[in-house]
């Protein structure tokens, strides 16, 4: 996800309350994606594949594994901060871009939502 930061740029506060989910290939990670639930809502955060392995649909299995388990577990909505120029990986999974913007390590932002039914 950010290959030449240390491990501390993404650990989070709250990593322990997340329930962070991967995608194996024998004994290989291979992408990986963390879901934090707030009361009816959830944000996914975290979400990254093998640099040498992006393209091959394995972040999409695994995105589409948690849109299943966000939808079992009857939240009412699902977000993320979306890079702005993967926003339209994001749209193929129901997500809308809102307007706000913000800029991390010299990356451009877009939060995105979906409303679940």
């Amino acid at each position: 996800m950010w290959p030449d930061r240390p491990l501390s740029y993404i650990q989070l506060k709250d990593d322990k309350t997340g329930i962070h989910y991967g995608l194996w290939e024998n004994d290989r990670l291979l992408s990986v994606i963390s879901l934090f639930i707030h009361g009816e809502e959830a944000q996914f955060r975290k979400f990254a594949t093998e640099k040498s392995e992006q393209g091959k649909g394995y972040g999409t299995r695994l995105l589409s594994h948690l849109m299943e388990e966000v939808s079992r577990k009857h939240l009412t909505r699902i977000w993320c901060n979306a890079r702005a120029d993967k926003t339209g990986f994001y749209r193929k999974f129901g997500m809308q871009e809102t307007p706000t913007t913000f800029q991390k390590g010299g990356i451009a932002y877009r939060i995105m939502e979906r409303r679940m039914s």
